[in-house]
């Protein structure tokens, strides 16, 4: 990786400077628009006592599923995690600490994290046991409470193209969670189906700029679907 050209030819190299107990933002809706490839090395190295912000867990044995065998995150801060059956057991077991928050909150905590703005007030989760020992506020006769942002050591996200300068274009729903965890982290690692040359990307289809973007690495994907749903043919 030399100068403006952010392409790293190996997973070692995307993760470098990642350590224990580090707070970590994942890409992703449940198996869409994951970074396979970067989540499988840190299962392989075996890294441990990790924050992660995430959607959701993955699945029992993929995705975020495997960090969970091995017992590699302490503190999971998340919104739907019903597809991971490990993760329900470590939860109520007290191994693992499981922040929930309702899934627009989720998405406004990390954009506000990325835009620099400390925290905001919400009508979602007003007495209920997500707004418990929060502060409340009161506008125009509507109960708010007071969110803060989140913000990450390392984010791992996945887009469709980048250009060498670190230029994204996500497709499609595998966009989800992406592209506001590019901005709220200290170092962003991208990866991707394919890389171009600068120039080759559209301007007006780029949806995170390169200024986000600290490293990329062209992966190979098995896309697994989380739930398969088929229903039988008419006869």
């Amino acid at each position: 990786m030399t100068g403006l050209n952010k392409v790293v030819n190996t997973y070692e190299e995307a993760l470098a400077g990642f350590t224990n107990n580090m707070t970590v933002m994942i890409g992703g809706f449940g198996l869409c628009g994951i970074p396979e490839g970067l989540i499988r090395l840190i299962h392989e190295l075996g890294y441990s006592g990790l924050t992660c912000i995430s959607n959701n867990a993955g699945v029992d044995g993929f995705g975020l599923g495997l960090w969970m065998e091995k017992r590699q995150i302490k503190t999971m801060i998340s919104s739907y995690v019903g597809e991971n059956a490990l993760f329900e057991k470590l939860s109520i077991s007290g191994e693992l600490e499981a922040i929930l928050t309702p899934q627009g909150t989720l998405a406004e905590k990390i954009r506000a994290g990325g835009a620099g703005i400390p925290a905001f007030y919400t009508a979602t989760g007003y007495g209920t046991p997500v707004g418990e020992n929060k502060e409340v506020r009161e506008f125009d006769g509507r109960k708010y409470i007071l969110e803060k942002a989140l913000t990450a050591d390392f984010s791992l996200i996945k887009a469709w193209k980048a250009d060498t300068y670190g230029n994204l274009i996500y497709r499609e729903t595998a966009m989800n969670f992406n592209p506001m965890m590019a901005t709220a982290s200290n170092i962003t690692v991208v990866e991707v189906e394919e890389i171009v040359e600068p120039g080759e990307l559209d301007p007006n289809f780029i949806h995170t700029p390169g200024i986000y973007v600290d490293r990329i690495i062209k992966g190979t994907f098995e896309k697994r679907i989380e739930r398969r749903m088929t229903r039988k043919e008419d006869k």
